[in-house]
């Protein structure tokens, strides 16, 4: 059980709590979810974690606390993790220019205009560095997202880290051969910059992505369900993906009996993990910690302070930087550290919070805040996609935040 205490030794409302039950159900019957897992902890300590509805609506098999996920991009934070672990070693400089280590990338060309044997290109005025990979403002781009000549030219070029089969560094190859968004540094552009992380991690340590996770990370922590592919013996446990359809009903979009998951070659540091609540609870408890979690040290103190600082320039949010509309947070009031969101102005994101907390959510709609104001977080787990769908990550906030009572 992933419950440690009593709501109310932790400051929360277990009455008002109850309260996520009533939201969630809503949305099961109504057949717009199939199942989700609330948990919610406190200084520490988890204090409430509901699970409903079902993993498998094909099977009838119910949401369990052991559960398995696709986390997509709640990855990133992990990758981030990852290449900063490597960053404490003294192997780079953020402000070093990815191409020392990936020399495919020394002659960026950006977009300026026109298609195909008429578009017009100029260089980059500078190098795409760690930094810019962590912050997303590297130029780069995804090639589902959008209808540009760049995001059109990545899937006519198959740079795809998210298809699972292939090879890791052939694709971050590819990707160097198209031309960027913008210039580095001067817009944020949700993008594969973490998968591109991911490369550079594989060179600099000399280890498969995979390994590396398992080695420096996974397995120091604990996570034993986390992984890039489904093992057989925890295929029961892998709940099935849904996609929205027309008239607010669910398609299955990929099933734990025939999953792409099953089958892993290419290792999206990106969107590529599967993991459970209570494994991701070990990693943002790690991130409570400052690098530290049960005698365990990942990164120093410091690093994570300067991680979940804003990296934005002029401290602006991502309004400032041109941040189109994007599902996984909001973006008046919502600067980016190293490799998380990062609130900076409640009011002006017209949402529930503190200053200083770090989040990110994934594709299938999961969701996961710390928020060390509060000494407070929560991670949010369902398998929808889009994320776009509902507004299902603010009226968690609001359900969660209310029940604080001291």
């Amino acid at each position: 059980m992933l419950v440690t205490a009593k709501p109310e030794d932790v400051g929360l409302s277990g009455e008002r709590l109850d309260r996520i039950a009533t939201w969630i159900d809503g949305y099961i019957d109504a057949g717009k979810l199939p199942g989700a897992l609330v948990l919610v902890a406190r200084r520490g300590q988890v204090a409430y974690c509901l699970t409903r509805g079902l993993r498998d609506r094909e099977a009838g098999l119910a949401v369990e606390e052991d559960t398995i996920f696709r986390f997509y991009s709640m990855t990133k934070p992990i990758t981030s993790v990852g290449i900063m672990m490597l960053y404490e070693q003294g192997l780079f400089q953020l402000d070093d220019p990815i191409a020392r280590y990936l020399p495919e990338f020394a002659e960026m060309q950006v977009y300026v205009s026109g298609e195909g044997a008429d578009a017009v290109m100029q260089p980059a005025r500078q190098q795409i560095t760690f930094r810019h990979l962590l912050t997303h403002t590297a130029g780069l781009t995804y090639g589902n997202r959008g209808q540009t000549p760049v995001e059109a030219a990545y899937r006519a070029n198959g740079v795809n880290f998210a298809n699972r089969q292939g090879d890791l560094a052939e694709t971050a190859r590819k990707l160097a051969d198209q031309p960027l968004l913008c210039h580095p540094g001067t817009e944020w552009n949700y993008s594969v910059s973490t998968d591109l992380l991911g490369r550079l991690t594989e060179v600099i340590s000399g280890q498969p992505l995979d390994q590396y996770f398992q080695q420096h990370i996974l397995g120091p922590l604990g996570m034993v369900d986390t992984s890039f592919a489904i093992a057989p013996n925890k295929q029961d446990r892998f709940a099935a993906n849904y996609e929205h359809t027309d008239g607010n009903g669910l398609a299955l979009a990929d099933s734990p009996h025939d999953s792409v998951y099953r089958n892993v070659t290419l290792f999206s540091g990106g969107g590529g993990l599967t993991s459970t609540a209570g494994d991701y609870h070990r990693f943002t408890q790690m991130l409570r910690g400052k690098g530290e979690l049960d005698g365990v040290r990942l990164l120093g103190r410091k690093t994570v302070e300067y991680m979940t600082e804003n990296h934005l320039p002029d401290n602006g949010d991502l309004t400032s930087m041109g941040q189109p509309v994007h599902s996984e947070t909001s973006y008046d009031g919502i600067g980016f550290g190293l490799g998380f969101s990062v609130m900076l102005d409640p009011a002006k994101a017209q949402v529930i919070g503190s200053p200083g907390e770090h989040a990110w959510g994934g594709a299938a709609s999961t969701a996961f805040w710390i928020d060390p104001e509060e000494d407070m977080s929560v991670i949010f787990l369902t398998q929808l996609m889009p994320s776009s769908t509902y507004p299902l990550r603010r009226e968690l906030r609001v359900l969660t935040y209310q029940a604080l009572i001291e």
